[in-house]
């Protein structure tokens, strides 16, 4: 039973992050539609989906639970900007061309987390950690020096999610009822933007091909399913494996960036992802190690 929890999880957790990885080529079929049309439907495809799945969710306390604690929508309206943004940076950089960017964001999340829990819940850093920090921090600083400038996509991606993620411990709601309430939340802003922006000039709505609106309709489902994998996946997963397995996304964007849309990796871009690779693995081995001293400590009874 152990082996096929496993193996289950395994199966899960890589659909999970297979989906987030091949996001990309999604996107790239909207290419036509602005970034911000995109997230307007995505949230309402989202919030509709969503509302199916909670009919057959296991846990039909979670809406009492939710409403006993007010406060649980505020900071669920506040993650739910935070995603949206994320979201729409994400395709922005997605259709015009800065796929890299995006994909050296995602890889310096995990350290952004660990900053964050340092700077604002007063969590403190091994050695290692600060070492893959360090590392990383001379990564982003080499792409300030080279180019002038932040890598603006790459830092919005890692904090907005980040700040998410930080945030959604605030206010503690099982993933699927919690991202579908998120979504709940921005609709009204969607239905607003539907209806004053849906017939203007900026709107590529009425000139929607009947495939690009099967697409923007599959948003809700290409959102909401890698994530009850995920879910599903971290139940029988260790959480270190689940740690290693969310590099797969961003390796998996790394790679069509170059093979399939034809964006360059030059040698100052890889000399950042090089930082950021030897932070990520510092960083692992890290975690590993502490697994490791966490499992050889006596169980109680």
């Amino acid at each position: 039973m152990a082996t096929a929890n496993l193996r289950r999880g395994y199966v899960l957790g890589l659909t999970a992050y297979v989906i987030w990885g091949l996001f990309p080529l999604y996107f790239k079929l909207l290419e036509r539609i602005p970034a911000v049309e995109i997230i307007v439907q995505r949230a309402v495809w989202s919030a509709l989906f969503g509302a199916v799945l909670l009919l057959f969710w296991k846990h039909p306390g979670w809406w009492r639970e939710l409403r006993q604690n007010p406060r649980r929508f505020v900071v669920l309206a506040a993650s739910g900007l935070l995603i949206a943004s994320n979201w729409m940076t994400y395709v922005w950089a997605v259709n015009n061309g800065h796929m890299l960017e995006a994909s050296l964001g995602y890889y310096i999340n995990p350290l952004i987390n660990v900053m964050l829990g340092m700077l604002l819940l007063k969590e403190r850093l091994r050695p290692l950690q600060w070492l893959a920090v360090a590392l990383a921090s001379l990564g982003v600083a080499q792409q300030v020096w080279q180019l002038g400038s932040l890598p603006w996509v790459s830092l919005v991606l890692a904090l907005t999610f980040g700040f998410y993620g930080l945030i959604r411990k605030q206010a503690p709601v099982a993933a699927l009822p919690g991202l579908v309430v998120e979504t709940w939340l921005l609709l009204p802003l969607a239905l607003v933007w539907l209806l004053l922006f849906a017939d203007g000039p900026t709107s590529e709505a009425a000139f929607w091909s009947t495939p690009e609106a099967l697409w923007v309709v599959a948003a809700g489902p290409v959102t909401l399913v890698p994530l009850v994998c995920f879910n599903a996946a971290a139940r029988h997963l260790p959480y270190a494996t689940l740690g290693f397995l969310q590099y797969l996304a961003p390796t998996l964007v790394l790679l069509q960036a170059i093979l399939l849309f034809g964006e360059h990796l030059d040698s100052s871009r890889l000399t950042a992802f090089a930082f950021i690779w030897l932070a990520l693995a510092v960083y692992s081995l890290d975690a590993w190690r502490s697994l490791r001293r966490l499992r050889r400590l006596p169980q109680p009874g």
